[in-house]
């Protein structure tokens, strides 16, 4: 067991610094100069950036302080929500790259060598001619004589020769070939160079990106702001609150008295070191706005101590309704002390239902405790809960995850209300998640027996979500009997 929970984390670091050397080479390596300043930031961030994430997630887990915990937790998580949707909007731009690369350059031809990269021609205006390589004349053209303007060789030692005929021009000589006469002649290359002006450059143009740089900069900054325009989004619809969510679920057992019932349904609220006490107090504005007769709080309140989030849970103790509020754990109460949290919600005026229940107008309530309790010894007892019940009445069950519900069918129950999922969260996780739920989120039928999932109220790891909206559920009981 501890070789295999290696060997996948091993997978697992494995996976994460390809996942990085990709993002480094697509957006830092592919798109800044040797040596830049850019270069230098990119890689950088790309060696802390990761490091933050493993902070974030590890701190709290090793009991940080918690003013470390928040200090990680903003920009580790964050990246973790940005590095999902910089590697799905790179692998779109691979798609991209090569169409990119194809389209045909505009201008003439020396706009698209420079646009295509080519490097820009010198131009020489020698003693012919001060003309560009465009003007010059041809090579079957009649080469042009010296200007009668052109300086005297200073203090000559030897005769010069003379010009060579119109007709043709002078062949250059071939190196240490002497002249015809007179004492240590001059090359004719020498003396032409000493009478001619200096060579002048003309000026270079501007210099431009090569087109597989001009790509990689277009495709890497379209990937950057996709990534961090949904992130930013899923923020904002995490920060602003869940939005309420109601739904009508007839019960066969329900006795006309109690149709119209409703029950608030919260899951997921995961305070922590980033949604602290303002997340919940939205919470529970929202939920009280909607007057329910009763609150069920099913799971992961929490991401840390009592010690920690006591005062961000303390609005909590607001919470208003008419049969009350009920709790059951969630698996992330068994990673932040259960027994203490269990404590503390019903000092809150919560009352926890731990594999027990409660008979409400005309139903009964059930609670189970959350499978993570297992290693603790306090796992689910749906025989405690439900075994000597009337099966005449209907039965709600409280149970955090939604994979206890073919234990829900077993025992009879009409409605389970869980959370758990998050509805995936973060696009496309909801495809994982439905790989190990039988339902993510919305309401399913399993025999007789319904499942109604919750997306949540909060977010673990990055405030984030994407494609599965923050929601508090408001679940209406319609008798068959009405």
């Amino acid at each position: 067991m501890v070789v295999v929970v290696v060997l996948g984390a091993l997978v697992a670091v494995a996976l994460v610094a390809a996942a990085h050397r990709y993002v480094w080479l697509r957006l830092v390596r592919d798109t800044t100069a040797p040596g830049g300043l850019a270069r230098t930031a990119g890689t950088v961030a790309a060696v802390v950036l990761p490091l933050l994430a493993v902070g974030a997630m590890v701190s709290g887990r090793a009991g940080a302080p918690f003013w470390l915990q928040q200090t990680l937790a903003w920009p580790g998580f964050l990246w973790l929500a940005t590095l999902l949707y910089l590697l799905l909007a790179l692998v779109v731009g691979e798609a991209v790259r090569p169409l990119l690369r194809r389209l045909p350059a505009r201008g003439r031809d020396g706009e698209a060598a420079r646009s295509m990269g080519a490097a820009p021609q010198e131009t020489t205006a020698g003693p012919e001619s001060g003309r560009t390589p465009e003007s010059a004349p041809k090579p079957e053209s009649k080469p042009q004589s010296a200007p009668e303007s052109a300086p005297e060789p200073e203090a000559p030692s030897a005769p010069v020769p003379a010009p060579a005929p119109e007709s043709a021009p002078a062949p250059a000589p071939a190196p240490g070939r002497a002249a015809a006469a007179g004492p240590e002649p001059v090359p004719a290359t020498v003396l032409a160079s000493q009478s001619a002006p200096a060579p002048t450059r003309a000026p270079a143009p501007l210099a431009t990106p090569s087109r597989r740089l001009f790509v990689s900069r277009v495709v890497g900054g379209a990937a950057a702001a996709a990534a961090l325009a949904t992130v930013g989004n899923g923020m904002h619809g995490v920060l602003r609150g869940p939005r309420v969510k109601r739904l009508t679920v007839p019960l066969a057992k329900l006795p006309r008295a109690a149709h119209g019932f409703r029950i608030a349904v919260v899951s997921d609220i995961h305070l922590g070191p980033i949604l602290g006490r303002a997340h919940s107090r939205r919470v529970v504005d929202t939920i009280n706005a909607t007057q329910p007769d009763l609150i069920a709080v099913v799971g992961d309140l929490v991401d840390g101590s009592v010690r920690d989030l006591g005062p961000a849970a303390e609005p909590l103790a607001d919470l208003t309704a008419r049969h009350g509020a009920f709790f059951v754990t969630g698996n992330h109460e068994y990673f932040s002390g259960a027994a203490e949290w269990v404590d503390h919600v019903r000092e809150l005026g919560m009352r926890p239902l731990e594999n027990e229940r409660v008979e409400i107008a005309g139903f009964d309530l059930a609670g189970v405790n959350d499978i993570a309790g297992e290693s603790e010894g306090s796992g689910p007892d749906f025989g405690k809960a439900l075994g000597d019940r009337d099966q005449a009445r209907a039965s709600v069950l409280l149970a955090h995850q939604p994979v206890v519900i073919h234990d829900a069918v077993r025992h009879g129950v009409d409605l389970q209300l869980s959370g758990h999922t998050h509805g995936g969260q973060l696009w496309p996780g909801n495809y994982l998640a439905e790989l190990a739920n039988p339902t993510v989120a919305g309401l399913e039928r399993y025999e007789d027996t319904q499942l109604y999932v919750s997306r949540g109220a909060g977010a673990w790891g990055p405030p984030v979500r994407v494609g599965a909206p923050s929601d508090i559920t408001v679940v209406e009981l319609a008798s068959r009997q009405a």
